[in-house]
């Protein structure tokens, strides 16, 4: 039914439309240009968890006068024995590029097989740029002058640093560039046109840089820690959601196109139809993550912050801006697949996905129990999954430092490179090295410098560092402390003692923020939809989508990429993620079905649903699926196993659940999907 006559409101009038859109670019590009991102500032324990021995000891020893917080290992290595003469010009050459570098270093120490010298090198940059350079610097320094087979490398925790702080150099223009490629490539496969897919790409690529903006001098203003990954996963996160939103909204006006002559009156329809879904779904994905501010985790909490900042701006631009912004431009915008009064809109064609509702609602049960088989199978992988990636094994691909560090563990103890640190208060210092000493797996024990009543002791393990048993070591280390007199004050860190207290942190967040956020959310989708029966199935499915997509993402991270074990925070990271955005196109499915429920029944209402929004859902889904995929831009594993869960959990939310799934749920429970609301005829 046209409706030509059918006033729309004056902000949508042709001569008024384009004076937002305008001034967005305008002021966007002027906000991004003269402000600009705030830069990362680290803590020494911003990524460790608040609370644990490992985070005080890293804040502590920041406040050492030399600022030992990160220490730099220098190994000098041969095929062959170092003679005497070697060993003294490298010793020469290692103290005067270390005095050169304003840095006092240890003097070097001979393996027992004679191939190798190891020096100690103590830092003290919080910025991670300058501890780079700093690396950078003593390498060349180190390379310049060396005798015939004898190699020069860095590593140790300052050495590792350094070689993570370069995976993050040119990422953001690298992830940005690779994120709006994906984007466009996939809204112009999605359109079909030449033209249309500017518009949004534009809208959501300048709101991205806004939010990256506002969300990190927000977290800088707050005092809140955030690292080099959080505005890369802020621009995937802002692109995926709000274009996925772009979506759903130009689906609407095209189909409102086919009915109506106006645009503006087109157009107004179609944002009060879509309008409710956005909200709600925007809403939903930044309560999630906003619980992540519980986190123990300093990091973790920045993380969820800005990426609630960049839903909030990705949805406002894609509910203002975009509307005026395609108001401004004719039918021709769409060409060649140009929408014109009389067309037959989606909901009553007999498309691809309405012939699967068809499919579907003749054998429901039959679908239910293949979907719930389905998703059992492949949740399966849980039970081999290994947690808590090591240091060393953060890379893609391994870079100097961990080269170096297993080098080295062919000429000293293995945990040389990086020894666990024990603070003590002064005068329990000799009391408490007698105890360490006793400890299996301690190779040895040294004072390295005091300050403020405590001092500081590197214990070298006989376990390899990142190693299950070098943290059997540890945790050996603190039942001796605490089970001595002289050691019950004294507080363990460094990387192994980290790697355990950030496991024990890991899962304290999981117990605490999942209920959580799976509470909240079964909250906004009953008052969404007004009803109990349908935001219990829309939880259980996201959950079941969860749990298959993290079994399924296990067995492609470790049998195609050789991925040993899973990263500690990635599970409670994808949780966050997949749920918030599982129930976005389940939203956009039911708050359709409830629209046709009305005047077509339950059943007939969500087939209609399916028809209507199946192919937009399936576009966004496909790239929303995409764009998390290009994390993988980044040489780091963890993100690479993020990226790959998320991925797969969003093309099974979008292809099995909201397709077959649901629609087979609420075809069988018919008008008690929606009970107790009443959403029209009893089918």
């Amino acid at each position: 039914m046209e409706r030509t006559r059918e006033k729309s409101p004056a902000i949508l009038r042709l001569r008024l439309a384009w004076i937002l859109p305008v001034l967005y670019l305008l002021l966007g590009g002027a906000l991004i240009g003269a402000v600009g991102t705030s830069p990362v500032e680290r803590g020494p324990a911003d990524q460790l968890p608040q609370g644990y021995d490992s985070a005080e000891v890293a804040t502590l020893l920041d406040s050492f006068p030399q600022g030992e917080s990160e220490v730099a290992v220098v190994l000098f290595a041969s095929d062959a024995r170092i003679d005497a003469a070697e060993q003294r010009r490298l010793g020469t050459a290692f103290a005067s590029v270390a005095k050169r570098l304003d840095v006092q270093a240890t003097p070097l120490q001979r393996s027992e097989d004679g191939t190798a010298l190891l020096g100690v090198v103590p830092t003290s940059f919080a910025d991670a740029t300058q501890l780079s350079t700093f690396v950078d610097d003593l390498r060349a320094g180190l390379r310049a002058d060396l005798p015939d087979g004898v190699t020069a490398d860095v590593t140790g925790p300052a050495g590792i640093q350094a070689d993570l702080a370069k995976v993050f150099d040119g990422a953001d223009v690298n992830l940005l560039a690779a994120t709006a490629s994906i984007v466009a490539i996939l809204l112009i496969l999605t359109y079909r046109s030449p033209v249309l897919w500017l518009v949004p790409l534009l809208t959501v690529g300048v709101a991205d840089q806004i939010a990256a903006v506002a969300a990190t001098h927000a977290l800088t203003g707050l005092g809140i820690a955030f690292d080099e990954s959080t505005t890369g996963i802020l621009s995937v996160l802002v692109f995926g959601a709000a274009t996925d939103y772009a979506l759903l909204l130009i689906s609407r006006y095209r189909d409102e196109l086919r009915v109506t002559e106006s645009r503006a009156v087109a157009m107004a329809h179609a944002w009060k139809r879509t309008v409710e879904a956005v909200l709600a779904s925007a809403l939903t994905v930044v309560v999630a993550l906003v619980t992540l501010l519980l986190s123990a985790f300093p990091t973790t909490r920045g993380l969820g912050l800005a990426c609630a900042i960049g839903v909030l701006i990705g949805a406002a631009a894609v509910l203002t801006v975009l509307p005026l912004a395609l108001v401004c431009f004719g039918r021709w915008i769409f060409w060649p697949r140009r929408p014109v009064v009389g067309q037959a809109v989606l909901s009553e064609t007999r498309s691809l996905w309405r012939r699967i509702g068809d499919a579907v609602a003749r054998r429901p049960l039959a679908a239910i129990v293949a979907g719930v088989v389905v998703l059992a199978a492949l949740a399966s992988g849980l039970l081999s999954v290994r947690t808590g990636l090591s240091e060393s094994d953060q890379f893609l691909q391994k870079p100097e430092s961990i080269a170096a560090g297993e080098r080295l563990q062919r000429s000293f103890p293995a945990g040389t490179s990086d020894p666990a640190t024990v603070l003590v208060p002064d005068a329990q210092a000799d009391a408490v090295t007698a105890v360490l000493k006793d400890v299996d797996g301690v190779s040895s024990v040294r004072s390295t410098g005091d300050h403020d009543g405590r001092t500081r002791l590197d214990v070298v393990l006989d376990g390899t560092p990142g190693t299950p048993q070098a943290r059997e070591d540890v945790t050996a280390i603190r039942a001796a402390l605490a089970g001595s007199d002289a050691g019950r004050d004294a507080i363990v860190g460094g990387t192994d003692a980290s790697d355990l207290d950030i496991a024990a942190a890991s899962s304290s967040d999981r117990d605490l923020i999942v209920p959580l956020i799976l509470g909240v959310v079964l909250v906004a989708l009953v008052l969404l939809l007004r009803s109990l029966v349908a935001p219990l199935v829309l939880v259980v499915s996201v959950v079941a989508t969860y749990l298959a997509a993290l079994g399924l993402g296990w067995w492609i991270g470790n049998g195609v990429f050789g991925f040993d074990r899973l990263d500690t925070g990635v599970p409670l990271q994808a949780f966050i993620f997949l749920v918030a955005l599982g129930v976005d196109y389940n939203i956009f499915l039911v708050t359709r079905a409830a629209e046709e429920a009305r005047t077509h029944g339950a059943v007939e209402g969500m087939l209609r649903a399916l028809a209507s929004t199946g192919g937009v859902i399936t576009s966004a889904g496909i790239l929303l699926a995409a764009v998390f995929a290009v994390l993988g831009v980044l040489p780091l594993v963890v993100l690479a196993q993020l990226g790959i869960v998320i991925c797969v959990g969003v093309l099974l939310d979008t292809l099995l659940v909201r397709t077959v799934l649901v629609p087979a749920v609420a075809v069988r429970l018919g008008h008690r999907f929606w009970t107790p609301r009443r959403v029209g005829p009893v089918s």
